[in-house]
Parts: C-alpha cells; structure tokens; sequence
C-alpha cells in the first residue's frame, strides 16, 4: 500500500516552529552511564589544586575554571568561579546521551559549554522533546525523549549518532502553550471533526515523519478514521521512547534473557543471527530478534553505541577513569530494555509504511488559512517574566 506522502506535506520545522540546537558539553565526564561515578568525579575535581584541577577539568574555549555563569533553570547548583569551588556535588539528572541511552549529568552550568538555558526552563515532568535525527534509510527521522537530549564529545575513532535540533512540544513549563504553528490545533479540530490533544499530533508526527529534500517532512490527514489509527500507532511508539512508564515486555518465548553470565568487565559486543544471541564476551543474552541487533539511528548501530559508551577504555589519570570496577546488574537490565523496545518499535514499521494517504492537508492548504509561514514569536523561546534565576557569584536575575 501507498505511504502516507505527499509532495506537498509540510514541514515539521514549520509545524513545530521553535527549536534549539541540542545542549553541547564539551567535556566527557560530566556524563555517565552511573551516578555514583559522577559523584566521585566532582569529588576528585574539588580536591585537585591549581594546575591539577585545570588538566582534570578540560578547558575549552567556553568554559574554564574562572567562567561565569548562572545556575541552570531549576537546577541548584554553585555559581562561583570553578577555581575556588567546594562542597558537594549538585545532584545528577538523567539525559538522553544517544539514542535510547539515558544516562546521568551533573546539571552544572559551569561543567557545560553551551547548555541551552530555554530548554531547561521547559524541562518538567509534562515536557516531550522531538529530536531530529540524521537522514539515513530505514532509521527513524524523529526519536521522542522525557529527558533532555545532550551532545556529548566526539569519541576518537568510535561512530556516533549525532541528534539534531530539538523540538519541545510545549513552549512554557506545566505542559502549557503548545509548540505547533498558531491556528493548526483549530483547522485540525474542524477538519476531523474533534478536538486532538498537542500530545496526539506528536503521536500523528512520529507515526509519519519522513525525510525529505527540504527537511523532515509531516504529512496531514483530514481523513478521521486514518487519523485514529495514526495516531494510535505513534501514542505506541511515544510510549517505547519515553520509557517512563509501565515496562515493555516482549511476549513469553520471545522475551530475552540472559542465558550465560555477562563478565566483569566485557570489551566484546558481537551477534550470532542465526542463533539470535547477543555476546557479550563469554556472556550471552537471547533470543534477540536481528531487527533489534540491525536497528540504527543516523547510519550507527544503537546496540553498538550503547555498549561502547559502557566499555570505551578512558586515558588513565582522567576524571572519566572513575567509573565502575565491574559491570552493574542494573546495565544488563537496562541492555535487556533496550533490546525489548528495539524489538517492538522495529515491528511496528511494517504498519507505519501501510498507512495510507487519504485525503491530504497540504502545506498549499495552511498557508491558505494562514497557519503557514507561522509567525516569527512562534519560532523564539517564550518569555519568563516572573522567575528568578541565579545569576554568576550569587547575583539574581529577572528573566
């Protein structure tokens, strides 16, 4: 059957107009797959003295040890100089540091070289961000996450996917002022005749997305039924992403366990497709379907970048050193989640491509009603007009 296309489809930079570049850090061990280890990381900043402090921490053209900077929005943490900081470490948060990774952060501004303040402000337990992803075929174009997407540095010689520009659904905190062109929940609403939720026209985008020539495109239906259906697909998908939920779990039989113990410290992840088992090492995990083992976001293997931000071999006498003597039991069951989630969003693709055109709302059709170009407001961050933040050594600021 035909997919949802259409030359005209309009574009999800103009249906979802503001975004953000992604938080760049610029330094690597900020970031870990444990908290514990960040912990101890800042620790051992703290307690190195001059010279020593400035090698561990990594300078960087936007941040150094005397940088000032405010608290990221919400986030308690220290405003003075690096170079005179003490006491313990803000407590880490969890980001998205690859596809289907999350990891752990420590959520202080100066540990950070470009963090994205107006993302943070948004950042709240109603908040879904968009992650545009690099064109590559048969890889999702869109990924959502509940916890801010991060960049972290380029590993030596390791491919990583890289996310893209981030999309929150909601421009303000508590879930309110949804970030969709002016006028596109209304025209949708008279379209099919009910009111959709700005949730349910995320589910329709992720369901949809598809690259194109000019950017991600969205094509919009004004057919109910297709709606329905579309939508439900991408709340199933919304709901494997977010992973903040009720658990996925694979039917019995296909369910993957671990059938040999993993190693204390494995450096080997490989593949048996004929016995659908995942190795890592002499440990052994299945049954692994190949659609989890072959999923690949922006050209790069997830199952590949997950294992390698746990077992990268870090230079000895850096902070990113501090770091677990043995593989923890909650990695595996992270890995066997991801492998779950994998598993399922790869069979839904099969219905993602039978869904069929219907009848079009084209990128021709809202310019017509003037929801297209969407105003340049909608493309800026909304103002915060009565929170106070911060600012460098203690100084507050009205935002």
């Amino acid at each position: 059957m035909p997919s949802v296309t259409h030359d005209d489809a309009p574009l999800l930079a103009d249906l979802m107009p503001w975004s953000v570049a992604p938080p760049r850090l610029g330094r690597a061990w900020p970031t870990g797959p444990d908290a514990a280890s960040l912990k101890a990381r800042w620790d051992a900043l703290v307690k190195a003295e001059g010279p020593d402090r400035e090698a561990l921490f990594g300078v960087t053209r936007a941040r150094t040890l005397h940088s000032a900077v405010g608290q990221l929005p919400g986030r308690p943490s220290g405003t003075g100089r690096l170079a005179r900081a003490s006491g313990r470490c803000a407590e880490p948060v969890r980001v998205l540091h690859g596809p289907f990774d999350e990891q752990w952060l420590i959520p202080d501004h100066r540990l950070i070289d470009a963090a994205r303040p107006e993302l943070w402000r948004v950042a709240d337990e109603e908040q879904l961000f968009a992650v545009e992803q690099t064109p590559a075929p048969d890889a999702p174009p869109l990924l959502i996450a509940s916890v801010l997407p991060v960049v972290p540095p380029q590993p030596k010689s390791l491919p990583v996917a890289r996310p893209g520009r981030i999309r929150p659904l909601y421009r303000r905190p508590g879930g309110r002022e949804p970030n969709l062109a002016p006028g596109l929940l209304d025209l949708l609403a008279e379209r099919l005749d009910h009111s959709p939720t700005p949730l349910d026209v995320l589910a329709w985008t992720v369901a949809v997305a598809r690259p194109g020539p000019r950017g991600c495109a969205v094509p919009l239906t004004a057919d109910p039924e297709l709606w329905s259906h579309g939508t439900g697909l991408g709340h199933r998908m919304l709901w494997l992403m977010r992973r903040d939920g009720e658990r996925p779990r694979l039917p019995g039989g296909r369910r993957p366990y671990v059938r040999a113990p993993l190693p204390s410290r494995p450096v080997e992840l490989r593949y048996d497709r004929d016995e659908e088992t995942l190795h890592l090492d002499e440990g052994r995990i299945s049954p692994v379907p190949p659609a989890a083992w072959d999923f690949e976001v922006g050209g790069v293997r997830v199952l590949d970048q997950w294992f390698a931000g746990r077992t990268s071999v870090p230079e000895p006498g850096t902070l990113e050193a501090i770091r677990p003597a043995t593989w923890p039991q909650a990695w595996t069951s992270e890995l066997l989640e991801v492998i779950t989630v994998l598993s399922l969003l790869a069979e839904l693709r099969p219905q993602q491509a039978e869904l069929t055109p219907g009848t079009p709302i084209t990128a021709t059709d809202l310019r017509k009603t003037g929801i297209l170009p969407p105003s340049d407001t909608s493309r800026r961050p909304a103002s915060v007009l009565d929170h106070h933040e911060e600012g460098p050594e203690g100084q507050f600021t009205l935002l």
